[in-house]
């Protein structure tokens, strides 16, 4: 195939077709918006109400996405699938679980973003083709969506999403029947660069996939003879799976009525995972890559501590992802732990567009400061990141405004100066507040914090006592070669 990326292919080297309009390439210009979450996939085979079970996987990965989900299931070679846009309790309710029968089930749930949205980019996407047909779902992004899908449409293609998940189903060849052979899915998969784990369903097997660069999470699980494949393990937990291990980097298992296949689709291979997976999205209940989320985060607060001790009567954490790395910094410190924070766990989408004033209470709504607790105290406040500063300095001013006498900000990662391209919705360079102000002191003022200091790089590798790792928000060294071309 003319636009085969070659396996081996170098961090430096670019496939043929990124000469495509070179003139016109460069990094991609992110609109302004806060840190959000990424999409969890989550697959059954051979187990009986493989739906059911997919729609409780789902909901135990709801934090990673909450706009929109999905099951497709196959019985007897048919495909089914129901997908709604909302939380996943709105989509699906018992009666129409049972219109998803069979022993075999893809799920997904979405965070969309810009021009994204609409029912159209729910996943699982489902294609029906002569030579067999299939359905997938897709973590990540593809930093050659661009060029690809020109590519694509050249030839003849027709998309019906702004997904660039879509893609790879266009890429796998239509002569070739993936119901039997590999062929077009390893092709397809060597066209593509950036960060990505897919499911795809045919009528009799389930493929699980994982990016060379291993910068997103899946793993493989067994339940009652037959498998679960889960963004993150804590899925694995509610449906009482048994892990059975990490889907390594570059590599395609397929799973049939055979049981499991091993195949490298790459020999290229790094363990280069997202370290926001452990600061921020991932649930703390969950296993990545032998490395529990809650014990990352624990240690990161320890050493936090190390590098940025203060004096301080209490220790609190910004609710939910930041009280491990609070409790950690807490039993470093010898600082007493409290709950100074509360989050309204009821607070969840909202249609209706209050007024100005209203907005600007916002946070209010979502998190509130326990005035007993924080009254006359020097508080140390431990946060998991700062985006654009808008929503840490509010927290800070509602802990002045509950009578704090000092707030001691301190972030259990380094300063976010990059814009991330692999799926993790930051804002653009010019509204993170690292990158736009380049000044601790000044990014203190600009929040009204007492003081403020950030976890160390090397930190984030000693936490996980890990070798590898994508820190490019944080360094901006880029795990993947960068081409888009603005068109």
């Amino acid at each position: 195939m003319g636009l085969r990326v070659k396996p081996a292919m170098t961090l430096t080297s670019r496939p043929a077709y990124a000469g495509m309009a070179t003139e016109n390439l460069k990094m991609i210009t992110i609109k302004e918006r806060e840190l959000n979450e990424e999409c969890g996939i989550f697959a059954t085979f051979n187990v009986h109400n493989a739906s059911t079970l997919t729609y409780y996987g789902l909901h135990a990965l709801q934090h990673r996405g909450q706009e929109g989900c999905g099951i497709a299931s196959v019985n007897d070679r048919i495909f089914k699938r129901i997908k709604g846009e909302g939380l996943v309790t709105e989509v699906f309710n018992e009666e129409n679980l049972t219109k998803l029968d069979g022993n075999m089930a893809i799920g997904h749930v979405l965070y969309s973003h810009g021009d994204s949205r609409g029912i159209d980019n729910v996943q699982p996407f489902m294609f029906m083709h002569s030579t067999g047909d299939f359905a997938l779902a897709h973590n990540g992004s593809l930093v050659n969506a661009v060029q690809l899908k020109k590519y694509l449409e050249d030839k003849g293609s027709l998309f019906h999403s702004t997904s660039d998940s879509e893609i790879l189903a266009h890429l796998i060849k239509k002569d070739n029947d993936l119901r039997d052979r590999l062929d077009p899915l390893l092709d397809a998969l060597n066209m593509i660069e950036g960060a990505f784990a897919f499911v795809v369903m045919t009528a009799s097997k389930i493929y699980a996939i994982r990016d060379k660069h291993g910068l997103k999470p899946l793993s493989l699980g067994k339940l009652n003879g037959g498998y679960v494949v889960s963004s993150e393990t804590c899925a694995f937990d509610v449906i009482g799976a048994e892990f059975v291990r990490d889907i390594e980097p570059g590599e395609i298992v397929v799973i049939d009525k055979d049981g499991l296949t091993s195949v490298d689709y790459s020999k290229f291979k790094r363990h280069n995972m997202c370290a926001m997976e452990y600061i921020y999205f991932a649930r703390p209940d969950s296993d990545i890559e032998g490395v529990n989320v809650h014990t990352f985060r624990k240690q990161t607060g320890k050493l936090l501590f190390q590098e940025a001790p203060v004096d301080a009567d209490i220790v609190i954490g910004v609710p939910d992802s930041s009280l491990s790395a609070s409790i950690g910094y807490s039993e470093a410190s010898g600082i007493p732990y409290e709950m100074g924070l509360i989050k309204n766990k009821y607070v969840g989408r909202t249609f209706i567009q209050p007024s100005q004033a209203l907005r600007e209470k916002g946070v209010k709504m979502k998190l509130s400061a326990v005035r007993s607790i924080v009254n006359g105290k020097r508080v140390a406040l431990i946060d998991d990141s700062i985006v654009r500063g808008t929503t840490v300095k509010r927290i800070v001013g509602m802990l002045k405004q509950f009578g704090a006498k000092e707030v001691h900000l301190r972030i259990a990662s380094p300063e976010m100066t990059h814009p991330c391209f692999y799926g993790v919705e930051t804002t653009g360079s010019d509204e993170l507040i690292s990158a736009r102000l380049k000044d601790i002191e000044k990014i203190k003022e600009s929040i009204g914090a007492d003081s403020l200091a950030y976890l160390s790089v090397e930190s984030l590798y000693k936490a996980g006592n890990r070798s590898e790792l994508c820190v490019a928000c944080f360094t901006g060294k880029y795990p993947t070669p960068l081409y888009q071309i603005d068109i």
